[in-house]
């Protein structure tokens, strides 16, 4: 081999191969260093687990320095594999810091396990939202109500933390708010920020609850300011508005025996409690003359203005609903009034559309 040639002719074309294997092996602390270098690679991602990384390679670059000085008697395997344990012990110190210093209370601990956490959100992003609620968990008595129908405003947002929450509307029954739900979450998507509203339902507690709370403006601003937490809000929110519709569309199968689709218009209108008092006091009003469609039609068809006609169609018949039957009933009666309102509802529709009066 000529004494001009570079290192890579050296290592490349003209290896250096061993003439003699030597006979002993190397002593158990240079194994265990290797298995414990192999065992630190092969940690996970997140917090805990850079934290399982950086603490088994530490006990491995250690071993791998005692093997240095006590059987390899090397000076350089010595001083390198020190300063890779210096290297990481304060990685680890780093880490373990961080941990502590984004430490929450039990409540908002579980709570980041359990709603945040398999969203893989950042410890950082948690303590801001946290922070805006001030970190503070608050209680509801049994029997205590978090809201009142056309009284209380909305100027919050709640998250259930324990317990049960009933939701109602004039009474009636509508679904029920469990742990890690919204309180009200269809008031605060419904209501825009510069706007101010009460609320449309009455949120009674039916056990002892606790609750965290953002107050409205704090968290506009947090949300004004941090897109990826507007984001989050906002998949959360919609997941949970999809939660309670659905809810009550269960709640009107277990009451009726059959399964509504809560996209039919006016359903509320059609399964709510009517009072037969007023609706006997309507009675003679729509049999008097020709009165528009009543509030069995949709929504759209009721706000749609109508076109001067020389030749006035003839009004649907006014039928009489029957009173509804109460929340605990079931069966084939009351299953009955439901098929005949739906019926009278599908009718009413039909003779409209066939009518013609939604095209002019």
């Amino acid at each position: 081999m000529s004494t001009n040639s570079t290192l890579l002719d050296r290592i490349v074309f003209y290896p250096i191969l061993c003439e003699g294997w030597k006979q002993n092996m190397e002593g158990a602390i240079y194994h265990l260093a290797g298995f414990l270098l192999l065992l630190g690679f092969m940690g996970g991602s997140g917090m805990v687990g850079s934290i399982f990384i950086f603490g088994v390679l530490t006990a491995g670059f250690f071993c791998a320095a005692l093997w240095g000085w006590l059987d390899a008697c090397g000076l350089d395997i010595f001083i390198w594999n020190m300063l890779l344990v210096l290297i990481c012990l304060l990685q680890l110190a780093h880490l373990v810091y961080q941990l502590r210093q984004h430490a929450f209370p039990e409540e908002f601990d579980m709570l980041y396990k359990q709603l945040c956490q398999p969203l893989q959100v950042p410890p950082q992003v948690y303590k801001e939202i946290v922070k805006c609620c001030e970190e503070q968990v608050l209680p509801l008595a049994k029997d205590q109500n978090y809201a009142v129908e056309g009284k209380t405003s909305i100027d919050r947002l709640s998250f259930l933390l324990s317990g049960r929450v009933r939701v109602s509307q004039d009474g009636q029954f509508l679904h029920y708010v469990f742990p890690y739900q919204f309180l009200d979450s269809p008031e605060w998507e419904s209501l825009p920020p510069s706007e101010e509203g009460t609320f449309q339902v009455t949120l009674t507690a039916e056990t002892d609850c606790s609750f965290i709370t953002w107050q409205r403006k704090d968290l506009y601003l947090l949300l004004a300011k941090e897109r990826y937490i507007a984001r989050l809000f906002s998949v959360l929110l919609g997941f949970d508005i999809s939660e309670k519709l659905y809810a009550l569309n269960e709640k009107l199968f277990a009451k009726f025996g059959l399964r509504f689709d809560i996209r039919l218009p006016s359903l509320y209108h059609v399964l709510g409690p009517a009072s037969s008092d007023m609706e006997l006091e309507k009675e003679p009003e729509e049999t008097e003359g020709p009165a528009a469609p009543s509030g069995h039609l949709p929504t759209f068809v009721q706000t749609a203005p109508a076109a001067p006609c020389t030749v006035s169609p003839p009004a649907p018949p006014a039928h009489l609903r029957r009173p509804r039957p109460d929340s605990d009933l079931s069966g084939e009666d009351s299953t009955s009034l439901v098929l005949e309102d739906f019926a009278e509802l599908t009718g009413s529709f039909m003779d409209y559309l066939s009518e013609g009066e939604y095209m002019k």
